[in-house]
């Protein structure tokens, strides 16, 4: 059963720049280290990286937080399934709050075309 939903569309051209800013510490603040190495060194990694922030994203409206109760970028981990498809992992209070809720899996969908990346995910009580 779906608990909640959540989508967020992240500009790829801002995550680029706030990548090679030396001043800014955008990795650090929101992404795992094992969601950094996913990313690569490639091209398109502030596309993938971009990705995986709207799903973080995603996953705080979904839990009707926002950037508040304690739920952060690091507590949000977007991994990638054996089958290559990517899921969720939440940490301290993210996992709280989706306990909570009564939400024990996530669906989730990531595109990015151009300067645009979205992400989509569902929360559900299996």
């Amino acid at each position: 059963m779906m608990i909640a939903h959540g989508i967020d569309l992240v500009d790829v051209a801002h995550t680029a720049r706030l990548l090679t800013d030396p001043t800014d510490q955008l990795l650090t603040r929101c992404f795992t280290q094992q969601e950094q190495e996913a990313a690569g060194n490639g091209a398109d990694r502030a596309a993938r990286l971009s990705g995986r922030l709207a799903a973080k994203e995603a996953v705080m409206k979904a839990l009707g937080t926002g950037f508040s109760a304690g739920v952060g970028f690091l507590s949000i981990e977007v991994v990638m399934l054996p089958s290559g498809a990517p899921t969720i992992v939440l940490h301290g209070e993210a996992q709280k709050r989706a306990e909570m809720l009564g939400i024990r899996s996530w669906l989730i969908s990531t595109s990015h075309e151009g300067d645009m990346a979205i992400a989509s995910v569902i929360g559900l009580a299996n």
